[in-house]
């Protein structure tokens, strides 16, 4: 990333488990949503897909975006809603940071603790 990233306000939250590799996440949880933070390198893609509603805000970078069908360029600064049900996709220009909430509050789990070493 072009800084240091998220700080460990963020770092510290458990880790979600997403099963992209290279993407690292951090997941804030509440009773009907989530919030995730994700790290997302450069040339990283999320193939289509649908769950229930999302909105997010990009911190850092470049991405394309896709929702039924149409694509937009998204950078620093802007949001996105995805409405439930619809089948979106993303492409990663560059590295990226950003914060997505989740209508679903099982969007994400978080990554299982490591074992204590014997």
């Amino acid at each position: 990333m072009a800084d240091d990233g998220f700080p460990e306000l963020i770092t510290g939250l458990p880790q979600a488990d997403v099963p992209i590799p290279g993407v690292r996440a951090w997941l804030s949880q509440g009773l009907d949503h989530q919030i995730v933070f994700f790290e997302i390198p450069a040339g990283c893609e999320v193939a289509a897909h649908s769950h229930g509603a999302q909105w997010g805000i990009v911190v850092e970078g470049e991405m394309d975006l896709t929702i039924d069908g149409q694509t937009r360029r998204c950078r620093p600064g802007d949001s996105y809603y995805i409405p439930a049900g619809a089948m979106h996709s993303a492409r990663f220009l560059t590295d990226f940071r950003v914060m997505d909430m989740f209508a679903d509050a099982d969007r994400y789990k978080p990554e299982a603790a490591p074992s204590a070493q014997r």
